[in-house]
């Protein structure tokens, strides 16, 4: 029960209101999760117009640069469902709620997003029990995708209603862990591969033609390194922030991890420039891309550092997972 036209007052209200929030990160990802909180509203509406109340108690979680606290002017929606009873029914219910809910964001302007990480797809849509499942199917594998999935999860956090399922579950892979130190080295060599930003001579390597000419792709070469190290460091420790930063802020608490706050202050900086460089931004693909010539000599100096940062942090990483191993 798909309706475009209850939608559309929201998308014109994202229009409207978006520009006051463009000069600081924290502010413009608390308006997204409003945005987002008032898509559910809608769909949840929507849903209980055809279906009634929801049969049982439920999650809807939202992972990805949403989840991390991370998102841009444009971003793409990432997102899944966990409800507490384990039922055919109550999978229908959910299955409805699900598909609403990923036609409502992209009405509004969250685009579907490409790797179907969305509550509409059966993966990203479980009772707890079927969470639970999953997850270990996903720890016991040793596929690719399976430890891509187990990262994407690890960023889950909780929009609407019981918070206590996210826990519940990361709980879950921290148990593992315990008893399968060797997970941590799987996690590693799923993040080994870091495009090389900066040259032997200080180059930034930008990409030579096209409509991005000149620019880098400011997510895989600037933010990744950053947010899979600090992710993997995060589920080391038993971390259960979802944020970059707050995960850096809970680790240089730790012993031994006093050296991290460098790397606070280069993300932290990273996304200053987002918010700041990317105001025109009106599409998902325009976000991730950084013209070089467009920056001042301070600036590029300060990417640069930032770039370079990246790798050493990648770097230091890689030595504290394999020393453990």
């Amino acid at each position: 029960m798909q309706n475009e036209a209850q939608y559309k007052e929201l998308k014109e209200w994202r229009s409207q209101h978006i520009q006051a929030y463009l000069t600081d990160n924290k502010k413009l990802n608390q308006f997204h999760d409003e945005l987002m909180r008032k898509v559910f509203n809608k769909a949840f509406q929507t849903i209980k117009k055809q279906s009634g109340e929801p049969p049982c108690a439920f999650l809807w979680f939202v992972v990805g640069s949403a989840g991390r606290r991370e998102q841009g002017v444009a971003s793409d929606q990432d997102h899944g469902l966990v409800y507490e009873t384990k039922s055919k029914k109550y999978e229908t219910y959910f299955k409805s709620l699900g598909e609403e809910l990923s036609f409502g964001l992209n009405e509004v302007g969250y685009p579907y997003c490409e790797g179907n990480v969305m509550s509409s797809n059966k993966v990203w849509r479980k009772s707890l029990e079927e969470w639970e499942e999953q997850l270990l199917e996903w720890m016991d594998s040793q596929s690719w995708e399976s430890m891509r999935y187990l990262q994407i999860f690890y960023d889950a956090r909780s929009i609407v209603g019981e918070e206590k399922y996210i826990t519940t579950l990361k709980n879950k892979v921290h148990d593992f862990k315990k008893g399968h130190p060797t997970l941590l080295r799987r996690f590693l060599d799923n993040m080994m591969h870091v495009k090389k930003a900066v040259g032997p001579f200080g180059q930034i390597f930008v990409e030579d033609n096209g409509a991005h000419k000149d620019s880098i792709h400011i997510k895989n070469a600037a933010f990744m390194p950053y947010v899979n190290s600090v992710r993997l460091l995060s589920i080391k420790e038993g971390i259960h922030a979802t944020s970059t930063l707050g995960r850096l802020s809970e680790l240089c608490l730790l012993p031994g991890y006093k050296e991290l706050k460098p790397y606070y202050e280069n993300f932290e900086r990273l996304l200053s420039y987002r918010v700041s460089l990317f105001k025109a931004s009106t599409t998902y693909d325009e976000v991730h891309y950084l013209n070089i010539k467009k920056l001042s000599k301070d600036e590029k100096k300060e990417v640069k550092h930032i770039l370079k940062n990246g790798r050493k942090l990648h770097e230091y990483v890689q030595k504290i997972i394999k020393k453990g191993c």
